[in-house]
């Protein structure tokens, strides 16, 4: 199987493991890995592909975004400046500094996605309406996270709409896809003046994307998401243990 086919596999099961559970970066970027990327370019070679993912699902939630767009005005500056400072740590960091901390990256993006909804429900009922700066710093570290690595990212963000008092779950789902283009759409253009991408497999990782975010989608209701999602975190905590041998 060629690597241009492995690669667009990989994207399309997580395009719509993305849509249905969330986490789908976990499957992307060690597939990338195992066809022969490093890891950093691995890394960056998908972020610059997986923004078609959150923009096709702000597109679908387009009526409850312009409902909420008083939510977005103070969420999108500290977005734009996180996802630049994201990118450009990842760029100006080591090749094997990167290697060292990937294993760790994937432990917290599985620990992330394993207590997502603890997550979520906290914020929900201990910060709801306290906006202040801390929405800022919030939005703006979750932000440097999803420019550097970003395995996990919607689910911060889902807090932080929290404290801001949104209520209603398409509302914060749109904004927080839109908000992930946004990220992913500074990163990658910030990474696309790095020597990192690997451009051949851009547009195989971007149909991936785009063709398994829409089936997922279309059949989430057929899958029982829990059991997706507990299969991710199981995969997830394995990619780290492999992770954790191969550097130590």
């Amino acid at each position: 199987m060629s690597g241009h086919l492995i690669a667009f596999v990989a994207s399309f099961l997580a395009g719509a493991t993305n849509a249905i559970a969330g986490g789908g970066t976990l499957i992307t970027f060690p597939v990338l890995v195992w066809i022969g990327l490093d890891p950093l370019s691995a890394n960056i070679t998908n972020t610059v592909s997986l923004w078609i993912g959150p923009l096709m699902g702000a597109f679908g939630f387009r009526k409850h975004i312009k409902a909420g767009r008083r939510y977005l005005k103070p969420l999108l500056l500290p977005s734009l400046l996180g996802g630049f400072a994201g990118a450009y740590l990842l760029v100006n960091t080591p090749v094997q500094t990167f290697k060292f901390l990937v294993p760790f990256l994937i432990l917290f993006a599985t620990l992330l996605l394993a207590i997502n909804d603890k997550v979520v429900v906290w914020a929900e009922k201990n910060l709801r309406g306290k906006y202040s700066a801390w929405v800022f710093l919030v939005q703006f570290l979750t932000a440097v996270y999803g420019g550097y690595f970003g395995a996990g990212m919607g689910i911060i963000v889902l807090a932080s709409l929290s404290m801001i008092g949104i209520a209603d779950i398409h509302i914060a789902n749109g904004i927080k896809n839109l908000l992930g283009m946004l990220i992913n759409g500074i990163a990658s253009g910030y990474f696309a003046f790095s020597k990192h991408v690997v451009w051949e497999y851009i547009p195989t990782l971007m149909l991936g994307f785009a063709l398994g975010g829409y089936a997922g989608a279309r059949l989430s209701l057929m899958f029982d998401r829990k059991k997706i999602k507990l299969f991710v975190i199981l995969w997830g905590f394995i990619l780290s243990l492999f992770f954790f041998v191969s550097l130590f």
